[in-house]
């Protein structure tokens, strides 16, 4: 340290390749900002070899460079304060006070939770339907397919798919309002 004092470059650079990685992870845990860190770092060090002549030999060097590096960083982290603003004060705007309602996006509405339930209910009414008639729905409904495309995949005459089709929508009609009316 005497030497530093006395202008030895040398000496400088020694005291900073000893403290640097110590001063690096004391700034770390206050700043958590990796980018800013080094420059912080630097910072410090200049700060101190500036006022060298306000160092008190009776105290560690360590202990005086981290007290700059802690100023230094809390300095820094006072300017980077962003404004905030409280929810739950009133903010004052040209017409009086105002209170900030913000809306809650993390619940469902009940149109949300209905249109589920009513998923499931025709998914579940599908799936109770015979072999026959739960594949024609299938294939018109969810996989939008003509008539004439389900009866050349399945090998059936058009009328036969119509009638299967037909007689499935009356199983799915009685079997959703007996659901309902259970409800």
């Amino acid at each position: 340290m005497d030497a530093a004092l006395a202008g030895d470059q040398q000496a400088y650079e020694r005291l900073v390749d000893k403290y640097q990685r110590a001063l690096y992870f004391h700034i770390l845990k206050m700043v958590r900002n990796r980018d800013v860190v080094d420059d912080l770092v630097q910072e410090a060090f200049m700060k101190a070899f500036d006022c060298l002549g306000s160092y008190n030999k009776q105290y560690a060097f360590s202990t005086w460079i981290y007290r700059i590096a802690t100023n230094h960083s809390i300095d820094y982290l006072r300017k980077k304060k962003l404004s905030t603003l409280s929810i739950d004060e009133p903010v004052q705007g040209k017409d009086g006070e105002m209170n900030m309602e913000l809306p809650d996006e993390t619940t469902q509405t009940d149109m949300e939770i209905i249109r589920k339930q009513r998923r499931t209910m025709v998914r579940e009414a599908v799936e109770s339907l015979p072999e026959k008639y739960r594949v024609v729905v299938r294939m018109r409904h969810m996989e939008e397919k003509s008539y004439e495309e389900i009866a050349e995949e399945l090998e059936l005459p058009l009328g036969t798919v119509k009638a299967h089709i037909f007689r499935a929508r009356e199983l799915l009609n009685r079997n959703l309002k007996q659901k309902l009316a259970a409800y």
